[in-house]
Formats: structure tokens, C-alpha cells, sequence
């Protein structure tokens, strides 16, 4: 119902009201007539009385009906205000909501307007970032395909060593056991594509307790001296030219690793030389014959501001035999020309040196011996020596001088078992150049052979590596301050290894090695001897038992 509807409906309510009022106004002036009338007439009866009683009660009860009409009318009316009240009100908010209408529309109509300002700005802010996230990625895949040509690679090698010598009597045969660990690690890449390059840093080592990179031949650190850090270097930095025109040739320069066959018996696995090398290698299509390869060799070991600098010149040559299916060989041929290497034996330990004699009275002192410093602080010095020149400028100086011819045959035989070929390592070498250390012995002293067999691979998991190797090396076959050194001593010495290596994980491996060795001939100069070894005693058995766990990545 409307409003305007529920108004009219009042004001008829209203004036049936009011007719209805005006009856009763009238009825009791009626009553009053009759009342004046009966009292001149004949008496009233008490039918009359009840009569008038019934109208009387009908006359209240129509009293009583309007007054409730009366009240209907008031509600109504009541109603009605309070209907045209609050049509007014929300008359009123209706205006207030339109004109805010309105002002949010105007509003509105500028927000939109700012909105697809703000949309154009993001569609070229978001044009700007493709075009920004192609040229990041461009410069990202630039970086990626520069850091792809790189490689990182290092192990860590964590050892338990223990020796064992002694013979009848010996008051100073100690045992001896000791933890070491050796950390490595290498970047090396192509720089482009003709040129490779790398560099390692190693540990070093202690002499006398003091952190030294004195010894070439080692990167171990024993676990020692109050917890202190352990030394590390740069134990390798070259740099390599191999033409992508000419993949045959190879030239390299710098702190490298070896590029020729040789094994401990020549060099120490952790001696990383230094100089030149140029290589040349062919592969070939002969049934029997499949590649050759020729190398020239120029390291360089010392060089002085004002003398002679000493080095080591020559080549080496090898070649890869087919024999069949199962059996190849790869012979190698080296022959190192070592160029004033009396610095070495300069470098490598103090010597006792003649004292000059004592002055007659009255006579001027002589000058002083200076003892010559130690520089290499490598194997101990077990070749022949001799003394050269006069006072003051007293060294020491090998007896021999050093020239390698070196042959080696590494046999490799495919047996019926995958995970167990069969490999054969015979090596001898001889020293062109070595004399003998008269009248200490006639003989020069000047071979040496290397004997290495195994079976097994440490290629996959679980791959298990068992081996044994023979070494006898004279007293000047080889330098003493660069071989192998673990052996019992550098040279004369006569040397067993067994060794059984676990491949537990494809980057993890466990190694137990038994070095067994003793001293050839205790009795030649500078020979290495049990602690109060006799005179013309045999040096007893060095037993070094090591045990490796070994992890590369």
C-alpha cells in the first residue's frame, strides 16, 4: 500500500468515527425525553426498567466500540505520521544518495580516466620488462655458456700412517703413527677454442714446525703442532694451446701436470713440474698400431740472477699396440738430460764439510765454512756426493751426473671378467750420465726397475682394485729429491707395496697400502740406516702401513 492510499484510508476512517460519536452524543438526550415523558405519564413498569437497562448495556457496549474505533483511528493516524515521516526521511536520504551518486560517478569517471592512464603506463612499464628479462637472459646465458666451458674438481684425502722398524738391540726403534690429510682444488676450462687453461692450490706442509713449501714432492699436512692452520698453495697454473685445426698439436706452458708416461720411480705422483712442453699425437688406422705420440720436454728447476740456471731437456716417445681383442700395450721411451744439477744437491740437506786447518801462530784466521742452507726440504739426500772448491765456497756436488733413459711397457689384458682387467706396469731405467763414487764402490750405480700388477678397476661402485709393486733403484739412478716418497729411502733401496683400493661410493674410495723396503746397501755414502745401525750391518725392513679415505668431486 502507498503511502498517499494508506492516508485517504485514515481520513475515511476518520470521519465514520466521528459520525459515530455524534449518534451517541444524541442518544442519551433521546433517553432524557422519554425519561420526562414518562413522568407525566402512567407509571413505569419492570418491563420498562429491563428495557431501558438493555438499551442502557447496548448503549455502552456501542460506547465501548467507538472507543475502540477512537483508538483504531488514533493508531492509524499514528501510523500514517510516522509513514509520512519516514517517507520524508528517506525522501531526503534518496537526495543525499543521488547527489552522492553523482559526486562518486564524477569521481568515478576521473578514476577511470586515471585507471586506463595507469593501464597504458603498465603495458609499456610491462614491454619494457620483456624486453629487460630477454636482454638479462641473453647476458645470463652468455654467463652460463662462459661458465659451462669450466670445470671444478678436487678431492680430499684423510690417512692414518703407521711405521714399524727395529732389529735386535735397537734402542731407538720407535713406532711411529700419525693422521694426515692432503685438500685440493682446481678450476681449469677453456678459454676459447684453441686455448685451455687451469689452476690448483694444494696444502703444503711443516719443516721444523713451521709452515713451508719447501717440499715439491708432498701436499700432506700431518695433524699436528697445537691445532695450528694448515698451509695451502697454488700447486698447479697453466696454460694449454690445441687448435681446434689442428688437434694434433698441443703446446703447454706453466706448473702442469704430467703430459708423459713415467711413474714414482722417475717422479712423485704430487710433483706437479715446471717449464714447457710441446706434444704431437696421431691417431692411426693400422690394425695393430693405433696412435703415436712424440713430446719435447723443457723444465725449469732453478734460476739464478747471476750463473749458470739449471734445468731439465729432452723428450719422450710412445705409441698404442693392438694385440687382438684383449691384449693392448702402450710403450713409452723418455730420455730428461738434467742441466746443473749440483744446485739440487746444494739445496737439498747441510753437509758436513772439511774444516780448514788450524793456523801457526801468529798467522792470519781463515775465512770461515758456511754451511750450505736447506732449501729443498724433500726425500733425504741418498746419492753419491763430493766436495768442490776451497774454503768459504766449499759445496757439496753429485759424484754422477743425470740423464734418464727410461723405458716403459704398460700392458693392459681384458679378461673374462668385466670388473677385473688384468694391468702390467715394467719399467727400467738407467742413468747415462752416473759415475762411480770411487773408492766407496766401482760400480756406477745407475739402474733402476719398477714392477706394478693388479687386477681390478675403480670405475663404478663397489669396484675393487688389488695390486702389488716391485721396485729396486741404485744409488744414482735417479735424483734422490724428486722420486717417490714413500719409499724407504729415494735410492738404494729395494721396495715392496701391496695395496687393495674400495671403491665404497662412484666419488669415494678406501685404500690399505703396505710399504715394505730397506736400504740396499747400508754401507755407500749417504745411505739411509736404522737408528744405530752397525757398521756393516743390514738395514732391517721398514714396514709403512697406510690407510686412505679418499673423497672427489
Amino acid at each position: 500500500m502507498t503511502t498517499k492510499l494508506r492516508i485517504v484510508t485514515a481520513m475515511a476512517a476518520g470521519a465514520m468515527l466521528m459520525a459515530s460519536a455524534a449518534n451517541v452524543n444524541a442518544a442519551p438526550a433521546r433517553h432524557k425525553r422519554a425519561v420526562r415523558r414518562s413522568a407525566a405519564g402512567p407509571a413505569v413498569t419492570a418491563a420498562d426498567v429491563r428495557e431501558l437497562r438493555d438499551a442502557l448495556a447496548a448503549q455502552q457496549r456501542q460506547i465501548q466500540a467507538l472507543q475502540q474505533q477512537l483508538q483504531q483511528r488514533d493508531t492509524v493516524f499514528a501510523e500514517a505520521g510516522e509513514t509520512a515521516r519516514q517517507a520524508q526521511t528517506a525522501a531526503a536520504d534518496a537526495a543525499s544518495k543521488a547527489a552522492a551518486v553523482e559526486s562518486v560517478a564524477g569521481q568515478n569517471a576521473a578514476a577511470v580516466t586515471e585507471i586506463q592512464s595507469g593501464l597504458t603506463d603498465i603495458k609499456q612499464n610491462q614491454t619494457n620488462i620483456a624486453l629487460s628479462a630477454q636482454d638479462d637472459q641473453k647476458k645470463i646465458a652468455a654467463v652460463e655458456s662462459y661458465l659451462s666451458r669450466f670445470r671444478l674438481s678436487g678431492d680430499v684425502r684423510v690417512r692414518g700412517e703407521s711405521f714399524f722398524q727395529s732389529y735386535p738391540g735397537c734402542a731407538a726403534c720407535f713406532d711411529r703413527n700419525r693422521a694426515r690429510i692432503r685438500l685440493r682444488l682446481g678450476l681449469e676450462g677453456k678459454l676459447n677454442e684453441d686455448f685451455t687453461a687451469g689452476m690448483y692450490i694444494a696444502t703444503g706442509g711443516v719443516v721444523n714446525g713451521a709452515p713451508s713449501f719447501t717440499d715439491p714432492i708432498s701436499t700432506n699436512e700431518t695433524l699436528t703442532s697445537f691445532f695450528e692452520r694448515k698451509t695451502i698453495g697454488f700447486d698447479r697454473g697453466w696454460i694449454t694451446y690445441n687448435p681446434s685445426a689442428h688437434k694434433w698439436l698441443s703446446l703447454t706452458g706453466g706448473k702442469f701436470a704430467y703430459s708423459w708416461n713415467r711413474t714414482p720411480l722417475t717422479f712423485d705422483s704430487d710433483l706437479n713440474p715446471e717449464g714447457f712442453n710441446e706434444k704431437v699425437s696421431r691417431e692411426l688406422a693400422n690394425r695393430y698400431v693405433k696412435s703415436f705420440t712424440a713430446q719435447g720436454l723443457q723444465l725449469l728447476f732453478n734460476e739464478v740472477a747471476a750463473g749458470i740456471d739449471s734445468n731439465a731437456l729432452g723428450g719422450s716417445f710412445s705409441s698404442k699396440l693392438q694385440l687382438g681383442s684383449r691384449v693392448s700395450i702402450v710403450p713409452t721411451y723418455t730420455v730428461l738430460n738434467w742441466n746443473s744439477a749440483d744446485a739440487i744437491a746444494q739445496a737439498a740437506s747441510p753437509v758436513t764439510l772439511p774444516q780448514p786447518v788450524t793456523p801457526a801462530p801468529g798467522s792470519p784466521l781463515p775465512t770461515p765454512v758456511t754451511q750450505p742452507v736447506r732449501i729443498i726440504n724433500a726425500n733425504a739426500f741418498t746419492n753419491a756426493s763430493r766436495i768442490v772448491g776451497v774454503g768459504a765456497a766449499q759445496k757439496r756436488a753429485f759424484v754422477s751426473g743425470f740423464m734418464y733413459s727410461d723405458f716403459i711397457a704398460d700392458t693392459n689384458v681384458v679378461t673374462p671378467w668385466k670388473r677385473y682387467p688384468f694391468r702390467l706396469i715394467a719399467e727400467y731405467e738407467q742413468n747415462l750420465r752416473a759415475k762411480a763414487n770411487l773408492p766407496t764402490t766401482t760400480s756406477k750405480q745407475d739402474k733402476a726397475y719398477w714392477f706394478d700388477g693388479s687386477f681390478g678397476q675403480q670405475k663404478d661402485k663397489h669396484d675393487l682394485l688389488v695390486g702389488y709393486a716391485f721396485a729396486r733403484i741404485e744409488q744414482d739412478a735417479v735424483i734422490s729429491q724428486f722420486n717417490e716418497s714413500d719409499l724407504r729411502a729415494a735410492t738404494n733401496v729395494v721396495q715392496h707395496r701391496a695395496y687393495v683400493n674400495w671403491l665404497i661410493e662412484k666419488n669415494t674410495t678406501a685404500g690399505l697400502t703396505w710399504w715394505v723396503g730397506r736400504t740396499l746397501n747400508a754401507n755407500l755414502q749417504n745411505a739411509a740406516r736404522a737408528p744405530g745401525l752397525p757398521a756393516g750391518a743390514q738395514d732391517p725392513f721398514l714396514n709403512r702401513l697406510q690407510f686412505d679415505l679418499i673423497y672427489k668431486f
